[in-house]
């Protein structure tokens, strides 16, 4: 009778493993990869490196200037303006300028206020690739509502999968025992 109960329940568990993990794995596959790129970003040159200036016993520019000539740059290129944020790094005397609408990474000599590198910030879209937010970005969403919902789907999938799996490995080990108990 016991063993019927687990042979029950077991069958549950493979079922409702099938269910939940069927529909995620195309989904686990794409957190898994970018999740791995993510890890080698540095090594396969997703992220810009930072550059180091000199300084010279300089001043450095205002914060200000870096801005104004961030914007007056990435205007002549036809992008989008808007700044996300400035990564200012005064002891490596550059500013990297990141921009909301796009991935383009300007950065720019806190000395003299000239951009040494622009260059496209692959990590940052990977980024949004492995946590959802990419389709936030695509739709111009507020709040990141898929990117909650994307990752709360997953995360409960996957914390269901594990104790599901752990479920289907223990229960045939107990249904043995019992067999060998009664014989």
């Amino acid at each position: 009778m016991k063993n019927k109960s687990l042979a029950k329940s077991t069958r549950w568990y493979r079922k409702s493993h099938r269910l939940v993990a069927i529909p995620l794995l195309l989904f686990i596959v794409v957190m898994s990869v970018t999740g791995l790129l993510l890890t080698w970003k540095d090594q396969l040159g997703f992220k810009p490196s930072a550059a180091q200036i000199e300084s010279n016993e300089r001043p450095l520019i205002s914060l200000a200037n870096i801005e104004q000539n961030a914007i007056a740059y990435i205007d002549s290129l036809k992008l989008s303006t808007d700044i996300n944020r400035i990564d200012y790094r005064p002891k490596k005397g550059i500013a990297k300028v990141r921009f909301e609408d796009h991935f383009t990474e300007l950065q720019i000599d806190c000395y003299t206020g000239t951009v040494i590198s622009e260059k496209t910030r692959t990590a940052d879209l990977i980024e949004m690739i492995h946590d959802g937010s990419i389709v936030d970005y695509v739709f111009n969403a507020e709040g990141n509502p898929i990117k909650l919902f994307y990752s709360t789907l997953i995360s409960l999938g996957l914390m269901f999968l594990a104790f599901s799996g752990f479920w289907l490995w223990i229960k045939p080990k107990q249904i043995r025992k019992n067999k060998a108990k009664t014989s």
